[in-house]
């Protein structure tokens, strides 16, 4: 099993990383934490370092557990939500798990467009953790 973790340091996707190693654990899959940028201009260069260690280090923590995993930065100038769902069809993933944040009655009508984008276009099921 594949299982891709959108991941961006947050409560939410630290959660979504515990779900998924459950998930792996279980149907002796492979993890594979996902963090895209719009963008990737040398102004952004700091910024593209800390996306890196961090998700290096979300990798440590999960190889620590026996489980088989890797990561990958997405910079490819598309919609955070378009790259994720082609990472994940182009990789054959058979799960998607992303974090969610909870929103008032009127916050609901905003959701999160990448998350939206992502539940409503993947090619494989999506598990959302709040």
């Amino acid at each position: 099993m594949n299982i891709m973790v959108c991941y961006d340091q947050t409560e939410q996707s630290q959660r979504a990383i515990q779900l998924a190693c459950e998930q792996a654990e279980a149907f002796k899959g492979e993890v594979t934490l996902v963090t895209t940028m719009e963008k990737g201009t040398p102004d952004q260069q700091d910024q593209i370092n800390a996306a890196k260690k961090n998700l290096e280090e979300a990798e440590h923590l999960i190889r620590s557990r026996g489980i088989s995993c890797r990561n990958d930065l997405l910079i490819h100038g598309l919609d955070r939500g378009e790259d994720l769902v082609q990472f994940a069809a182009d990789r054959k993933m058979n799960l998607i798990i992303i974090g969610i944040v909870k929103k008032s009655r009127v916050g609901k009508l905003f959701f999160g467009s990448t998350a939206q984008h992502v539940i409503l276009n993947a090619p494989c099921p999506v598990l959302t953790v709040n």
